[in-house]
């Protein structure tokens, strides 16, 4: 099964990052990879947050580019955080508006590098590190920006368009089918296989993951029974994500009232009867990870 087709198809809806910055490989770039220059400000409640944190931990960069955790709920209005405000005023002139994480930031300038998660995980990979992970291996870039399209538009997007209050049923019932269909074809992909990609670990796998954290604990509240039995229908799918979850990596940073906390903060939706259908019991397999990380 190819993944590109359906996620050509896909387009992806996220915010307009306001700093985009990039990490070089040399010092002639302005910002190079070096040790202990650079800081991640994210929290592990929010999506972006919580790839960012994955990344980091499989890329073992806790010394050289250390990471400051946020609150699970924005404390100012628009989801900024108090505590991002000395950075986006020293690095936009009369910023006004929300100071959104998460924020790589330059230590050496006070001024933060990027806003943007997608960037700022590919640019973790230009950092040194022992370890033999690769989160974007050469040659597989345009695949992994395919499976970004996918969740974000196929998963996430279509999870939310189905259970969005106030909706016409037709409109949910169609959003429901692109995310069926898109589980189907991701689905099919792990019959037999514990990655997503080539065989190994990747950015892949943190997108995927993610989306499916999200469709559990967050957009599963807002469907119904019936919709959440055909979406946990998807046996390789959720086992997958159970594998996953029990990584010391990956559980060890999932802060489930974080998130519920956020949603509940910020969600206009109705709660519908899936909310009573829980698909993974995402805590047995993150205590699994933690024990893991202990040993």
């Amino acid at each position: 099964m190819s993944i590109t087709p359906l996620a050509a198809a896909l387009s992806v809806h996220r915010t307009d990052p306001l700093f985009r910055g990039r990490i070089g490989r040399d010092a002639r770039s302005g910002h190079y990879a070096v040790p202990h220059r650079y800081r991640l400000h994210l929290s592990t409640a929010c999506p972006d947050g919580l790839r960012l944190a994955v990344g980091h931990s499989l890329l073992e960069l806790d010394t050289s580019c250390p990471v400051s955790l946020l609150p699970a709920v924005p404390d100012q209005p628009g989801g900024g955080h108090t505590a991002l405000r000395p950075l986006y005023e020293a690095s936009a002139h009369h910023h006004t508006g929300p100071a959104l994480a998460p924020v790589l930031s330059d230590d050496w300038s006070g001024r933060i590098v990027s806003t943007h998660a997608p960037d700022i995980l590919r640019d973790l990979d230009r950092f040194p590190h022992t370890g033999p992970t690769r989160l974007h291996p050469r040659g597989l870039q345009s695949v992994i920006e395919a499976v970004e399209r996918m969740c974000a538009d196929g998963v996430e997007g279509a999870a939310q368009r189905a259970g969005r209050a106030g909706a016409a049923p037709a409109e949910r019932a169609a959003a429901l089918d692109v995310l069926l269909d898109t589980l189907d074809r991701l689905e099919r992909r792990l019959s037999g296989e514990e990655y997503l990609v080539d065989d190994r670990l990747t950015a892949a796998d943190i997108e995927l993951w993610v989306s499916l954290v999200q469709l559990d604990t967050v957009h599963r509240c807002h469907l119904d029974a019936a919709a959440v039995h055909r979406i946990a229908g998807h046996r390789a799918l959720w086992a997958y994500a159970r594998r996953l979850t029990a990584h010391p990596a990956f559980g060890r940073h999932l802060d489930l009232d974080g998130i519920a906390r956020r949603h509940h903060g910020r969600c206009q939706g109705l709660e519908a009867a899936g909310a009573a259908v829980q698909i993974l019991d995402w805590a047995g397999h993150a205590a699994k990870a933690s024990d893991a990380s202990r040993r």
